[in-house]
């Protein structure tokens, strides 16, 4: 079996290749290599022309897996997704033909893009990791990751994903605008192809690591500090902090495991054994944004969930 010590420089083999191509982003990189590990998906936000595609093709460049792309269209259906059954006029029987999800790594192109049953079609696959085509299911493959963009502007003819299809996704991260002297060494490497990027890691590998992070240490003080973080945003949990006034529905136990994972896997990346109480603290606006609803008198003021979960952090004692 795979040890901390054969796995870890893996993976920081897999940043360092990854960097070669795409400039600042840390977060981005880090937490794309922890839903791997955690076996999640994200979903990320962002303005046009900030390495989103690039990111996501250039793990793939830099690992042993399989990428594919999905533009989402409005005149999308199921079966450009997942596939379809072919007819064979010369053996007279239906044949399936595999959609471009089955891969290890798929980028689904701002997903609001594309009418529900197409977005449903995707996030079946995502949480039961399997397709079924006629009589037949097959499985996809592993490590399978879905990373799911979408357009913050131009929200005329989309269709937004249904907050409880947005609870599928292990994170949901916003991507800002490079800072100057990293946009300047954007422009440095403009020339760049991606040809630089060699794999250096392979799929069992990186199963291997997720099975590693699983065991790092978790202490049921930092389990009970993810359970009263995530009850404190259900109605009738935690009226003392202030926050409660901004949220009419909290996250679900979903949420928790996803902390829970999530910790560990950042705690592995670090080169730890067990999870401290500010892995919980780094991840939890990644976990707990796409999980609130806001009221609609905080939304007309401005409010933002990343608040909410601000002074939720804020509130909410440490162990």
């Amino acid at each position: 079996m795979a040890t901390s010590a054969s796995v870890s420089p893996a993976l920081a083999d897999l940043l360092a290749e990854c960097r070669k191509v795409i400039v600042g982003q840390p977060q981005l990189l880090d937490r794309l290599l922890v839903a791997l590990l955690c076996r999640g998906h994200v979903l990320l936000e962002g303005l046009p022309g900030l390495a989103k595609t690039r990111t996501i093709k250039t793990l793939a460049s830099a690992s042993h897996t399989s990428f594919r792309r999905i533009q989402f269209t409005p005149d999308l259906l199921p079966s450009d997704v997942v596939g379809t059954l072919v007819f064979d006029p010369r053996t007279l029987a239906f044949t399936p033909k595999k959609g471009p999800v089955f891969a290890n790594l798929v980028l689904a192109d701002e997903i609001n893009r594309a009418p529900s049953k197409v977005q449903a079609a995707l996030l079946e696959a995502m949480e039961e990791r399997q397709v079924t085509l006629g009589e037949d299911t097959f499985r996809l493959p592993d490590p399978f990751l879905v990373m799911a963009t979408q357009n913050p502007l131009e929200q005329e003819g989309t269709f937004p994903l249904p907050e409880a299809q947005m609870d599928r996704f292990l994170f949901k991260l916003r991507v800002d605008y490079p800072r100057q002297e990293e946009e300047i060494e954007v422009l440095r490497r403009a020339h760049l192809t991606g040809d630089e990027v060699h794999p250096v890691v392979d799929g069992p590998a990186l199963l291997a690591a997720g099975a590693l992070a699983e065991k790092v240490r978790l202490d049921d003080a930092i389990r009970g500090y993810i359970v009263r973080l995530v009850q404190a945003t259900r109605p009738g949990h935690g009226k003392a902090w202030k926050g409660q006034e901004l949220i009419r529905c909290g996250a679900s136990p979903r949420a928790s495991l996803a902390l829970q994972a999530a910790s560990r896997a950042l705690a592995f990346l670090q080169g730890r054994d067990h999870v401290l109480p500010q892995d919980v603290v780094d991840l939890a606006p990644d976990v707990l944004r796409h999980r609130l609803l806001l009221t609609f008198e905080s939304e007309a003021d401005g409010a933002t969930t990343d608040q909410a979960v601000a002074q939720l952090l804020q509130a909410v004692p440490r162990p």
